[in-house]
């Protein structure tokens, strides 16, 4: 078989968008050296950030860092997204989301918006989730890639490219991308059983996972994972003030049921059931024409606990209160199929297709309909709520060639033509789910809600990468894309690196960029409810939004500037020290609360903004208004990204490799865009909107590791620092409260040790010594508590970037045969 489709290196580098048939080079998963709590580069062949072939991650010009799987592996919890994020300083992983989001948990590059991080499989763009993150917070109107349906042992190694990409790679890639190289193995059995929980109960999770290599013919293999997962519910809320109301409990003397008083459990992780397979494959016709093909799928079944009801809100039905329940049942596939070779001699080319899908039905369980049990004498007590359905097919076909220019080395010429079809809907809800108000806790989506919505682009690309003199590198990309509804977008980007001696060199990039809205900011649309409030999520080109100053979405604009140094002083040491800047306009953001009644400040644009939207809010609540995205700021992005690796041979004593990884990064919002005179006295972005974009992520992280290994045993040691963090949070739009979450270190520990050739057990902690965030403001909670508000119940700020679970504690068997 042609040795390209055997090495997983070269499979990655011919499947990259834009590159063609590269020399066979060395199989990554023998080159990469995993060291503790940092990305492995050392030796490692990347295809992301680059189209010339054969280029190693210490050689590149770009700062790219290197996940190895067995450093996805030893972070503990079978979960992708949390494997990336304890690596990789500058990727920070969503711990708690409201509402549905709690059931999606997403990710962010850089403090910048999920959506603003483009993630790959095998260089191929993957489809974003159609499960939109609405409610505020620092991941709002996150809709980007959902990791966790692509099963860790279903992978190779990832690269993570922090660096403008528009150019190369089209929207998303203001911050960077997620590269997910598949493994490509023609032979073998691998895989592992986990289970743990958190010391302070829930969270109790179980994981089963397999992969298989085989040859189903000659010059073919197939690679086939597949994983179950079980993850339970937690719970970290305190006591809903409303259940230890003496005049409550005196009307309501059934309140003091099993249980009593923690009765509203919404603060804590959801539960779900995961089961994803995934296939990569590929087939050599001759020595210069090859068909490949991966694809994964995936099926989620998960519920949220949401707010406490009171017995007094349908005692027909509850006469002990009710513990009403968000359920969601997931389906999502993605499949890609390609070819590519050589013609005449010099041109290589790639045509590939990609498709994927994701739908997600929406539930409510342990509910009523208090409206429709009014005037009909009944209700369900579950609903089918609506489903979210977003499908995105991408084609592109790609040709290089080297060009021979009498430089130091041969310069590429790449060149590429894309087409991409984005689709998102919303399904309405059964009847009863939407009838007046709606199903309690989370109202089905009206027909006003529901709606299909489609949009194309084509692109074309072009790259040049040149070596010009001994040591200097210099790449060239420019983009062309046109908007089926935005019109044209025209980005550039020049990276360059100059080696000043062997173990030395600078880089550093100019680039510009841009990101369409997702459909689904720009035409989602629902009412969110508790048991006091009902906020209608306006969709920004809705009749309504007009009445509040808002007309629609544009496309964010980019610019990114880097500039870094690379040290290997020695064979065993490497740093990588850069500094960034990125200024977004027109940044697509989530508004602040925007009262129509119950506020201390309310807008009657609001209340006409709600009622030509159509909606009919809970009678009983006792604020109510709207939500809305828009391009309301300017925001800039200045950082500093440090990784060093150092591996030591200490003979009889062992092997240690240390590393640290650190990130800063301050946001600031530069200019607010638009404040329309429809809202006054309010504003669009209140304290806590401004807070969720500049300071609700740390500045400061720093990842200090160190793996040690001696014969059949390993210890894997992580220091975790995780700067303070903080937003304003207000009851009612008037006052406002500073949560904080101080410097926090969170240590990490596995041992693992090697039965015999096929076995490993390990058994380890993701914070050990379990650490809790900062409480809520006491002055906040005091304040909810007097008013008898639900919200008392959430003691951890959401925000928290190490969560509010503490100590998870696990084991595992891993095999390989």
């Amino acid at each position: 078989m042609h040795k390209a489709i055997l090495t997983s290196g070269a499979t990655a580098m011919l499947l990259h968008t834009g590159l063609a048939l590269a020399e066979p080079v060395a199989d990554p998963q023998t080159e990469v050296v995993g060291a503790a709590g940092a990305p492995a580069t050392v030796g490692a062949v990347i295809v992301t950030g680059t189209r010339a072939s054969g280029l190693k991650a210490e050689n590149s010009a770009s700062p790219i860092q290197v996940l190895d799987a067995a450093s996805l592996q030893r972070t503990g919890q079978p979960d992708l997204i949390q494997a990336i994020a304890q690596n990789i300083p500058s990727f920070t992983a969503q711990a708690f989301g409201g509402d549905t989001a709690n059931l999606t948990l997403s990710a962010r590059l850089r403090g910048l918006s999920p959506n603003n991080t483009l993630v790959l499989v095998n260089g191929k763009r993957r489809h974003g989730t159609a499960n939109l993150a609405v409610l505020g917070g620092p991941y709002q109107g996150g809709a980007a890639a959902d990791l966790n349906y692509i099963p860790v042992a279903a992978i190779d190694h990832i690269e993570v490219l922090q660096d403008g990409a528009a150019a190369q790679y089209g929207t998303d890639a203001i911050a960077g991308v997620v590269n997910i190289i598949l493994k490509s193995n023609n032979q073998g059995l691998s895989g592992n059983v986990n289970g743990g929980r958190y010391g302070d109960g829930g969270g109790n999770t179980g994981d089963g996972t397999a992969n298989i290599g085989f040859t189903p013919v000659a010059n073919a293999f197939v690679s086939l994972t597949a994983e179950s997962r079980y993850h339970g519910y937690s719970d970290r809320g305190g006591i809903d003030p409303r259940v230890l109301d003496p005049a409550n409990l005196a009307s309501q003397p059934l309140l003091q049921v099993p249980g009593y008083p923690y009765l509203n459990k919404i603060s804590g992780d959801a539960q779900y059931h995961l089961h994803t397979l995934a296939l990569n494959a590929g087939y050599d016709i001759d020595d210069d024409t090859a068909l490949y093909a991966f694809a994964t799928a995936g099926r989620k079944h998960a519920r949220a606990h949401e707010n406490y009801r009171m017995p007094s809100r349908l005692p027909a039905v509850y006469p002990l209160g009710f513990d009403p329940k968000e359920t969601m049942k997931e389906t999502d596939y993605a499949a890609t199929a390609g070819a590519r070779g050589k013609i005449g001699g010099a041109w290589q080319w790639e045509l590939s297709t990609t498709y994927g899908r994701d739908e997600a039905k929406i539930g409510v369980e342990d509910s009523a309909n208090v409206s429709l049990y009014k005037d009909t004498g009944a209700t369900p007590t579950s609903f089918a709520a609506g489903e979210f359905v977003a499908s995105q097919w991408t084609n592109n076909f790609d040709v290089s060639r080297e060009v021979q220019m009498g430089w130091d080395k041969p310069s590429t010429l790449a060149l590429g033509l894309e087409h991409r079809v984005d689709r998102y809907e919303i399904v309405a809800g059964d009847p009863a789910s939407r009838y007046k108000e709606g199903s309690q806790s989370y109202p089905g989506f009206s027909l006003t809600d529901a709606g299909k919505y489609s949009r194309n682009n084509k692109a074309v690309y072009a790259n040049f990468i040149s070596f010009p003199m001994s040591g200097l590198t210099v790449d060239l990309a420019a983009r062309y894309e046109h908007f089926s509804d935005f019109g044209n977008a025209k980005v550039g980007k020049l990276t360059s690196r100059y080696d000043v001696t062997p173990t030395f060199a600078v880089r550093g990039t100019y680039s510009n960029g841009f990101r369409a809205p997702t459909l689904a900011e720009q035409y989602y649309s629902a009412t969110n409810v508790s048991p006091t409030s009902a906020f209608v999520q306006l969709a920004p080109n809705s009749a309504g939004a007009r009445l509040v100053g808002i007309d629609g979405l544009k496309p964010e604009a980019s610019t990114n500037l880097s500039a870094g140094l690379v040290l290997n002083p020695a064979s065993n040491v490497s740093v990588t020290l850069d500094a960034y800047q990125i200024k977004i306009r027109d940044r697509i953001v989530g508004s602040g609360a925007l009262y129509g009644s119950g506020g201390a400040v309310n807008s009657p644009a609001v209340v006409a903004a709600i009622l030509a939207n159509g909606n009919v809010l809970d009678p009983t609540v006792s604020e109510t208004g709207i939500n809305i995205f828009s391009n309301a700021v300017n925001t800039r992005s200045c950082g500093v990204e440090l990784v060093a690796t150092v591996n030591s041979n200490y003979g009889d004593l062992g092997r240690v490799d240390w590393s640290l990884a650190a990130n800063y990064n301050q946001v600031r919002v530069t200019k607010i865009n638009q404040a329309p005179a429809q809202l006054v006295p309010q504003s669009l972005l209140d304290k806590t909107a401004i807070s969720n974009l500049e300071t609700a992520s740390p500045r400061t992280r720093v990842n200090l590791g160190a793996l040690w290994s001696l014969g059949p045993w390993t210890v894997n040691l992580r220091e975790a620092i995780y700067g303070k963090a903080y937003n304003y949070e207000s009851p009612d739009g008037g006052t406002y409260f500073k949560n904080e979450v101080k410097t926090t270190a969170i240590t990490d520990l596995e041992l693992s040790y090697k039965v015999n050739n096929h076995w490993t057990i390990s058994a380890g902690a993701n914070n050990l010594f379990n650490q809790y965030p900062d409480q809520v403001n006491a002055d906040l909670l005091a304040t909810y508590r007097a008013d008898l508000n639900n919200a008392a119940v959430t003691l951890y700020p959401s925000f928290s970037p190490f969560g509010i679970n503490g100590g998870y504690y696990y084991a595992r068997a891993s095999f390989k045969f």
